[in-house]
């Protein structure tokens, strides 16, 4: 399995160790301390240096972009869900070692999860093969998106255009309801949910508060507008 998917990526590992911390899930670690440490630094690492190589490459491509809106294209290319699919592609979710728990409930299918794994797995390119192997290997995986966010032009943000639409139709300001939870394998996770006079219209997790607000608000324009879908949103 390690092998196949190493030949999927098209990198030949100096440390296989690295490919396979990448593929730790805490989860899996928590059960398993003899393959301790889990993902989670590497992950660190990864969520980096794709800020620096995705800004990097935007400040190029899009000279005459304010730094607002070169911020809202690089959070598009690398929000969690993006990378998720990315992940997919990959086939990452094959090779993830996760919790009997973290299965059980989902987890090889889990946005967070995949795009942690991604993280971790561009991270530990980056210490394998260092700076310019690992640029590569994120521009070769991310080129089509970045292709596709910078045609598109600067997102969207779903809290604006919710704020917009409800108050076009005359009721109140959209509210924001966000707790900090920790769930066994997840880490610490934000649950927002957005309220319009006092019903409950959307729901999102995130790993920051910021996130998992732009998901509830995402949520709740798919729920009150179904037929006016938006495209490009961040």
């Amino acid at each position: 399995m390690e092998e196949a998917f190493s030949q999927r990526l098209g990198l030949r590992w100096n440390n296989r160790g690295l490919l396979r911390q990448a593929l730790v899930h805490s989860s899996y670690a928590n059960e398993h301390p003899e393959v301790r440490p889990s993902n989670e630094r590497l992950e660190f690492l990864g969520d980096a240096f794709l800020d620096f190589v995705v800004a990097e490459e935007l400040f190029r491509r899009c000279p005459d972009l304010s730094e607002g809106d070169l911020t809202a294209l690089r959070s598009a290319v690398v929000e969690g869900k993006a990378l998720a699919r990315i992940a997919l592609s990959l086939g990452v979710h094959q090779a993830l070692l996760l919790g009997k728990g973290e299965e059980a409930t989902g987890g090889r299918e889990r946005s967070s999860t995949l795009a942690g794994a991604f993280e971790a797995l561009v991270g530990a390119v980056l210490l394998d093969q260092g700076y310019q192997q690992a640029r590569e290997f994120v521009l070769r995986t991310l080129g089509p998106l970045l292709e596709q966010v910078v045609a598109q032009g600067v997102p969207k943000d779903p809290k604006s255009l919710l704020q917009e639409r409800v108050q076009g139709e005359g009721k109140g300001l959209p509210e924001y309801r966000t707790r900090e939870v920790e769930g066994e394998g997840h880490g610490h996770l934000f649950l927002a949910e957005v309220w319009v006079e006092g019903k409950l219209v959307g729901q999102g997790w995130g790993p920051r508060k910021s996130l998992a607000e732009r998901e509830a608000a995402r949520q709740a324009l798919e729920r009150l507008y179904p037929d006016r879908p938006e495209k490009g949103l961040q």
